[in-house]
């Protein structure tokens, strides 16, 4: 089922940021969003998850099937590796938590508490609970922040995966992961400021 939006309009702190805005993300496609921090695009990806509540517009098509990672890892670190990716294999009703670890290499990470790993390993150890969640659409913000250019591989190799399975993601960065994907740039869709008597308004 495709995920789709029409005649969307978003806000961040009572203020309109995206308006007028249209999309689709249909199974097998990757669709990567561009534009300037600030424009929107956590908030446009929050809104699409159902994290907030879009101020015009409809979105059909979400429902249960979508998996969000924000900028936040999600680990709990006095679990180790192994620990924290069977709490999530157990919130999804997975039954293995190897292709987790193989995916992301975590294996000989397994034991090792979350707390303890670098920077890096924190994020591979949070993106690999996508794989965990049986979700059809993957909704990314950032996501390759904090990792080097083997990990960000690994990451790419994973989305390729999920699109070849049917799947498909939506993804904010300014990376190149080379994946055969559409790109939507936002500045179009920025929203035109209030009038200046009309400022108020805003955050009514």
């Amino acid at each position: 089922m495709t995920l789709s939006a029409s005649d969307l309009a978003i806000s961040r702190g009572g203020v309109r940021v995206l308006e007028n805005l249209n999309l689709t993300l249909a199974p097998g496609q990757a669709l990567i969003l561009r534009g300037p921090n600030g424009i929107g695009k956590t908030t446009l990806l929050r809104t699409l998850s159902g994290l907030q509540p879009p101020l015009a517009g409809t979105i059909a098509g979400a429902d249960d099937r979508i998996a969000y990672a924000g900028h936040s890892d999600g680990i709990k670190p006095t679990l180790t590796v192994t620990e924290n990716l069977n709490f999530w294999a157990r919130v999804f009703g997975t039954s293995s938590i190897q292709v987790a670890l193989d995916s992301f290499r975590l294996a000989d990470l397994a034991d090792r508490p979350a707390g303890a790993l670098s920077a890096g390993q924190k994020r591979r150890l949070g993106l690999s609970r996508l794989l965990l969640t049986g979700r059809a659409i993957w909704i990314l913000d950032e996501p390759t922040v904090s990792l080097d250019t083997s990990a960000i591989a690994m990451f790419a190799d994973a989305v390729r995966a999920h699109l070849g399975q049917g799947g498909s993601a939506m993804i904010a960065t300014h990376i190149d992961l080379g994946l055969d994907a559409e790109v939507m740039e936002l500045g179009p869709f920025k929203a035109v400021p209030p009038p200046l008597d009309d400022f108020d308004g805003a955050f009514a």
